[in-house]
């Protein structure tokens, strides 16, 4: 691999690692205020992106990518909840998750239900990363434990093995 190749393939992880993260900011801003996916899309795209954040340029969000999260999430809502309740602990309701948390949860959800060209483990460890951007406890170990069930339970081929029985795979 050349080092232009190279240093354009960090650009590109660095540019959807934004997108990601500013997916999940815009996630929670919808929970938060109701206001539509298009809405929050085009205020993020228009005020946020290029923009220096604490007199640093800030990393260039794919938009794309972006776009697809934070339309794919109410999109596939259903689905995504239903991932998520499936890995939470006997007596746990997601509304009782903190809002943050769960937009982390529902952006993951949607690239393991929606995107099967992203690796399940780069997923894990994106929002795992992402976990620890807002979260200094036990969090991302959450996080990282109920993606890792979702992964095997969706993308099971993925990681050597046979789908559960009655589990829709994508």
């Amino acid at each position: 691999m050349t080092a232009s190749a190279s240093r354009a393939e960090r650009d590109d992880h660095a540019n959807r690692h934004a997108a990601r993260l500013a997916a999940v900011q815009a996630i929670y801003q919808m929970e938060l205020t109701g206001v539509d996916a298009e809405t929050v899309i085009r205020e993020f795209s228009e005020h946020r992106f290029g923009h220096e954040i604490e007199g640093r340029a800030a990393a260039n969000p794919d938009a794309e990518f972006f776009a697809d999260i934070v339309r794919g999430v109410p999109h596939h809502q259903l689905a995504i909840d239903q991932v998520i309740a499936q890995g939470l602990a006997e007596g746990w309701k997601l509304q009782r998750i903190d809002s943050i948390l769960r937009a982390i949860l529902r952006a993951a959800s949607f690239e393991l239900v929606a995107r099967p060209d992203v690796p399940a483990k780069v997923v894990i460890d994106e929002y795992v990363d992402i976990a620890h951007a807002f979260f200094g406890g036990e969090e991302p170990a959450f996080v990282n434990a109920l993606l890792d069930r979702a992964a095997h339970r969706k993308r099971a081929a993925e990681f050597g093995e046979a789908a559960p029985d009655g589990e829709l795979q994508f």
